[in-house]
């Protein structure tokens, strides 16, 4: 303890520059997960969070009291991880090196700060944008190609308009990151490998592409903790909730916001959580595992 105190006053400059966002990540993140022992309770508003009777795991038998309806959430949500999390990455990294490489440096600069503009948009304002597209009366698509397809009622093509929405949206500035370790290599490396004779594609397989791998790394390890999470705009408000369009877009986290709107069930919905925060617990601390024993050097921990 008395070296941690001295520790601390050594460095108190950094101490005061980093309590406003530990004070803020203990109130917000911290403080709130006392609520999570709703998931055992059945909440009454009128008694509150402590007062309110326990109910035991009834709250999580209510999650999963319809199979076919948890199966499918649970299926999709996964579905959209593993795609959203592959494709992004890819496109990630291949718009990161695409700017990179650029001789016009100013272009790339500008064409970062375009393509980073889609992460600002609300997907409140993004779904009339969708809309316009896909309307089946006067929508674009159907207008210019005559396909009179109804977009809103066949499920089957939501899979792939969700992620087109989603690499519009998230792409440019996750790319951002890539960028940002790209401008750390030693440019003597490219100097030394053109004097070797070596290409430009030889470059960047041999030289930029090892040096994105702990970026990559951190990132997947990071998202795996969020694996049965999704992003709730996108599929409650890009497809306008559309009940005819479940099957291939309910996920976890829009169910729970449909069933909040339908019974305002707080253990429910804590349940819930509760039960994402879990999965996506065991499932970084073991990918985290694999990575010490393959790459220590990349893991988090």
């Amino acid at each position: 303890m008395k070296g941690f105190l001295e520790n601390t006053w050594k460095h108190r400059a950094h101490v005061v520059l980093a309590l406003p966002v530990v004070l803020i990540m203990f109130f917000f993140l911290y403080v709130p997960m006392a609520g999570l022992i709703m998931a055992f309770k059945n909440f009454d508003y009128s008694l509150g969070i402590w007062k309110s009777p326990f109910n035991g795991l009834e709250n999580f038998k209510f999650l999963t009291t319809s199979k076919d309806i948890f199966v499918t959430m649970t299926k999709n949500t996964l579905m959209y991880y593993v795609i959203f999390t592959a494709l992004g990455t890819l496109l990630n990294v291949i718009l990161a090196v695409a700017i990179d490489q650029l001789v016009f440096k100013k272009l790339g600069k500008a064409l970062q700060s375009i393509l980073i503009i889609p992460i600002f948009i609300s997907y409140a304002a993004v779904q009339f944008i969708v809309y316009a597209y896909l309307s089946t009366d006067n929508g674009f698509i159907n207008h210019v190609f005559d396909s009179g397809i109804r977009w809103y009622s066949e499920a089957k093509y939501w899979p792939t308009i969700l992620t087109i929405v989603k690499m519009w949206n998230s792409v440019g500035y996750g790319s951002v990151l890539y960028m940002s370790v790209l401008a750390g290599i030693d440019t003597q490396q490219y100097e030394a490998a053109q004097i070797d004779g070596a290409s430009k594609w030889q470059q960047i397989w041999h030289i930029t592409l090892p040096s994105l791998i702990p970026m990559v790394t951190v990132m997947l390890l990071l998202s795996v903790g969020n694996i049965m999470r999704s992003d709730t705009g996108l599929f409650y408000q890009i497809t306008r909730n559309s009940g005819a369009l479940y099957s291939t877009t309910q996920v976890i986290d829009s169910y729970v916001l449909n069933m909040i709107f339908k019974s305002s069930n707080l253990g429910f919905v804590a349940a819930a959580s509760f039960f994402q925060s879990s999965i996506g617990l065991i499932l970084i601390i073991l990918a985290n595992f694999v990575v010490r024993k393959l790459e220590p050097e990349n893991a988090l921990f």
